[in-house]
C-alpha cells in the first residue's frame, strides 16, 4: 500500500505514530501489526478495508462495523 501511495516509511510512521523500525518490521514480516495498526496504515496510505460476506455479498468496512469486546 505504501509503495502504491508513493509514500516513504517516515511519512507513514509519522501519520500512524509508530517508529520507522516498527513499520519496517511489519513490511519485512519480522513483526505482526495489530488490526488497529493495519487500519491506521491503510488509512494513511489512502485505502479502505472491506469485509465481504461470501454468502450474502454484504459489505462492511472498518468505519461501519459494530465492534464488541470479547
Amino acid at each position: 500500500m505504501r509503495h502504491k501511495a508513493k509514500l516513504k516509511q517516515s511519512d507513514v510512521s509519522k501519520k500512524c505514530n509508530i517508529a520507522n523500525t516498527t513499520l519496517s518490521g511489519y513490511e519485512t514480516g519480522y513483526r505482526e501489526p495489530t488490526f488497529e495498526t493495519i487500519e491506521k496504515i491503510a488509512d494513511a496510505c489512502g485505502y479502505d478495508i472491506y469485509f465481504v460476506n461470501r454468502n450474502t455479498k454484504e459489505q462492511l468496512d472498518t468505519k461501519n462495523i459494530e465492534r464488541k469486546e470479547i
